[in-house]
């Protein structure tokens, strides 16, 4: 099977291009924005070998997980495409209700979305998200929506758990779920309508918030934050509410939930 774009996102004007290998689908995303792009460009594979994560961390891809990142060249504040990492998010997590809609084991799986761009499949991260960006010309920016999602394979040496379509027991590969991300996101951008529906984003994601209402600790540089998590206020920002009944808007870290929050952020 070939990777291909949903019918109607390629009727909305998205294209596609494939590779078998690549090194980062975001560096290949920005050198074609350099080089004219208009964007909405999808670019895709299935083994990528130099990825990378938030923070300068290593994302692998083996061969048959999928590598996925949207160009798009936008004129608007960079701040609000900062946010579309939720919108990557809520469509990922549309894409994974409709292909583990055909396997019952997964039917009540919960799909949960943990801030501010990962993931979850019954509390394993099963996907990161990074946005990353370039200045072009007249006023012009790119910015490269890249998500990377363990299909056949997770990492096991990790401080948090992880997993896969294929430890989950799911057959869906790589190219029926970019198909199914492909139209989901179309929707989702359509609402976000750049940033103008940002709030009934963040409704749509609260929904879906992985830790909502329970304990977490968040590393914000040196500094560890604990207490309950509220909500994201109307720039997606992370709210806690913290040990001294302070509310605490971060904007920036790494959070941690439950049991794991004062070993893993401590």
């Amino acid at each position: 099977m070939t990777f291909s774009l949903s019918p109607l996102a390629g009727r909305g004007g998205y294209r596609l291009e494939a590779f078998d290998t690549v090194g980062s689908t975001n560096a290949v995303a920005l050198d074609r924005a350099q080089s004219g792009d208009p964007g909405k460009l999808w670019v895709v594979s299935k083994r990528q070998e130099s990825g990378r994560g938030r923070r300068g961390r290593a994302w692998a891809t083996p061969s048959g997980n999928l590598a996925a990142t949207l160009l798009l060249v936008e004129t608007y504040e960079l701040k609000t495409a900062a946010t579309l990492g939720f919108v990557a998010g809520l469509s990922l997590a549309d894409a994974l209700d409709a292909v583990f809609s055909g396997t019952p084991s997964l039917a009540s799986a919960r799909i949960g979305l943990k801030w501010p761009n990962d993931v979850l499949v019954d509390g394993a991260k099963l996907s990161g998200i990074l946005l990353e960006s370039s200045l072009l010309s007249e006023a012009r920016f790119a910015i490269a929506v890249g998500i990377g999602v363990n299909v056949v394979s997770h990492p096991e040496d990790l401080p948090y758990p992880a997993t896969s379509f294929q430890a989950l027991g799911s057959a869906c590969d790589a190219e029926t779920l970019f198909l199914a991300l492909s139209d989901s996101w179309r929707e989702n951008y359509a609402l976000w309508n750049e940033g103008r529906g940002l709030g009934k984003i963040r409704l749509r994601w609260l929904e879906r918030a992985a830790g909502l209402g329970g304990e977490v600790s968040v590393r914000v540089d040196d500094r560890v934050i604990r207490g309950i998590f509220e909500t994201i206020d109307e720039d997606c920002r992370f709210v806690i509410r913290d040990e001294n009944g302070e509310r605490v808007r971060i904007a920036a870290g790494d959070v941690h939930f439950g049991a794991v929050a004062s070993a893993s952020a401590g």
